[in-house]
């Protein structure tokens, strides 16, 4: 059986599926959603791209990082593992768990605003090989966290492009 089909009848035998997507990956997943949904089972999709028939959804909120703790790369499954902890033992999804939900995440939602100043491509190289010569040692992930720390704005993206342009690969 190819992977497509496990995980509709996985969850069609447990009579529930949490699913923990990001927006890419639900988008590639649509027809793999659409078929769990039909199985009846109890479907909880965390993060994912848009909403759907038979499929409860809990869209990413980046507000919750703070509350969470950690990066927004792995918020979905932070969130996930919370509303674990906010549902009835055995039951994914309740009216009473989506309630509990809401009002912690309602209380907890910190909307993140940074004011950091947008660099030319130029800007952001110069500060890599400066910050490479005083700090040997620093990951890619470390100086683009010195670079935020300093009120700079790059995306992570484009700082690992440039960073192997100048440096390499790490």
């Amino acid at each position: 059986m190819d992977a497509s089909h496990q995980l509709p009848q996985l969850a069609a035998t447990a009579g529930q599926a949490l699913v923990v997507l990001s927006e890419t990956y639900a988008g590639a997943m649509r027809h793999d959603l659409v078929a769990l949904a039909a199985t009846g089972a109890a479907v909880l999709l965390i993060g994912g791209a848009s909403e759907m028939n038979g499929v409860v959804r809990v869209p990413a909120n980046a507000a919750l990082r703070q509350a969470l703790g950690g990066t927004r790369t792995s918020l979905n499954v932070r969130m996930a593992t919370s509303w674990l902890e906010h549902c009835t033992p055995g039951h994914l999804i309740t009216p009473a768990a989506q309630a509990r939900w809401k009002t912690w995440a309602d209380q907890a939602a910190r909307p993140e605003r940074y004011s950091r100043r947008p660099m030319t491509d130029e800007a952001v190289i110069d500060f890599i090989e400066k910050s490479k010569d005083s700090h040997p040692g620093y990951s890619r992930t470390r100086l683009l966290r010195l670079l935020r720390d300093q009120g700079m704005a790059c995306e992570q993206k484009r700082f690992a492009d440039l960073y192997t342009a100048t440096i390499g690969p790490r």
